[in-house]
């Protein structure tokens, strides 16, 4: 650990106050904010000083929703805990949360420990795991409050992916009354797997078989049916719901008529559904697979609804479902064949600075992308304030963001593990300069300077919007 670092000038930004304010750092964690210029500002002194004059001072990113070296469709996503790491890094990000996978016939446990060895002395962050439950039995159930204990607070659930990861409705039911018990939290894939497959079989029956029929496939009614079942069960167990990755104005229709219930439920959407459309999966000669993933993406009017939801706090979280894979050798496994297409795409790195753009183009407060990007996700998943805000006591992960610099997005510039960007070509204004991990400087005036094995893994508390 290095002593005392102190970063002056900046415009400190958290979900609740703007405040221009020097920030000293002791020992890995916050030590003090003082309105800058004051008497006890000018008071200290560190080894280290960081001019952020001009700039913002905002805590780092807390993604969590990301799939480092997920198996999926026959082969892998192709950013490791390291690289994936270090790219989070590069856009501003500090702390991961990723999903552990349990495979049916397997124990939570031997999926757990399978991710603890992927990722420890890999990660230039700090991360976390989710669990993948895909084989509820009474063992499971048993494991699932042992895992609470234990730090990993949250548990995902899939209606989609018959044969892989998917549960029936009883599976789903069972688990959601054992979180209703142990303070865990249900996060649920919605979509009607059972429906899409059928919807799948007819479409490459009638030469159907370009990606753009991965969007029409999965309908955006079979999202908002699964979503709406899904709130019922968690009704009926008394459990409280986190549905990830939500593209649909539908779903989010179902959503915040269950917040308006009163029920505890919560809803993420990601960047991919906020800037990209169906006419990206349009894109000729197989270039639309790079835009597979599902949930899908949705046609352009869909993004309006997702803003607002984020504006009227509908939805509380923007993650990045991260889940590279290259286009060559991966993507064109489904030339043909669109369903044989691995769903994933790239987007840790682009997170925070798309969410900046979003409030250039005044679809958000700055707060508000703090927020949405930082401390509810922290909050959510049991980290806050450890990470999420800049508050005396709470870790220094902190980053010096320039929100004049302008940057075209790239697979040229960019730190991901993947021959492509979904956002190729997008200008953006903002950009990471310094990020700051437990006061330690992981990239420093837009040089890497972190080193794989820095993050540790942090175990969490139950989800912290609940009563």
């Amino acid at each position: 650990m290095t002593g005392r670092t102190l970063i002056r000038g900046g415009l400190v930004i958290t979900a609740s106050d703007e405040i221009h304010a020097d920030v000293l750092i002791e020992d890995g964690r916050v030590a003090a904010l003082a309105a800058a210029g004051t008497p006890v500002a000018e008071t200290w002194t560190a080894e280290r000083t960081i001019d952020a004059t001009g700039k913002y001072v905002t805590p780092g990113g807390v993604d969590a929703h990301t799939h480092m070296e997920l198996p999926f469709g026959g082969t892998f996503a192709s950013d490791t805990f390291e690289t994936g790491t270090r790219a989070a890094a590069w856009g501003g990000t500090t702390t991961i949360v990723d999903f552990a996978v349990q495979s049916v016939g397997h124990t939570l446990r031997e999926g757990l420990d399978a991710w603890h060895a992927k990722a420890e002395g890999n990660c230039a962050i700090d991360y976390a795991f989710h669990m993948i439950v895909s084989d509820v039995n009474k063992a499971t159930l048993k494991e699932m409050d042992l895992l609470v204990q234990e730090g990993v607070t949250s548990f995902k659930q899939f209606m989609a992916y018959p044969g892989v990861f998917y549960s029936d409705d009883g599976q789903i039911l069972r688990a959601m009354q054992r979180s209703a018990d142990n303070g865990g939290l249900i996060m649920m894939h919605a979509e009607n797997g059972i429906a899409i497959d059928v919807l799948v079989e007819q479409a490459l029956a009638r030469g159907e078989t370009d990606p753009r029929y991965h969007g029409e496939v999965r309908k955006a009614l079979l999202e908002a049916e699964a979503t709406h079942r899904a709130i019922k069960l968690a009704q009926v167990a008394g459990a409280p719901l986190y549905v990830v990755h939500v593209s649909a104005m539908e779903a989010v229709a179902e959503l915040a008529r269950a917040r308006d219930e009163g029920l505890n439920v919560f809803g993420e959407t990601c960047p991919q559904y906020l800037f990209l459309s169906t006419d990206n999966l349009a894109e000729p000669d197989f270039e639309g697979s790079k835009y597979v993933c599902s949930t899908p993406l949705r046609p352009r009017e869909h993004q309006a609804k997702l803003w607002q939801g984020l504006r009227t706090n509908d939805l509380q979280v923007v993650s990045t479902d991260h889940c590279p894979f290259c286009f060559v050798g991966q993507k064109e496994l489904g030339r043909g064949d669109f369903s044989k297409i691995p769903n994933g795409l790239p987007g840790v790195e682009n997170r925070m600075d798309l969410l900046h753009q979003a409030v250039v183009d005044g679809h958000i407060t700055r707060r508000r992308w703090i927020e949405i990007a930082c401390a509810t996700p922290a909050r959510m998943f049991g980290m806050y304030p450890k990470k999420g805000t800049i508050a005396p006591g709470a870790d220094a992960d902190i980053v010096i963001y320039d929100p004049h610099a302008e940057q075209i997005m790239s697979a040229e510039t960019h730190h991901m593990n993947v021959d492509y960007s979904a956002y190729e070509g997008k200008r953006t204004t903002g950009r990471v300069e310094t990020v700051l991990s437990r006061g330690e400087p992981v990239i420093t005036e837009r040089e890497y300077t972190g080193h794989a094995g820095h993050g540790v893994y942090t175990p969490r508390s139950t989800c912290q919007y609940l009563n």
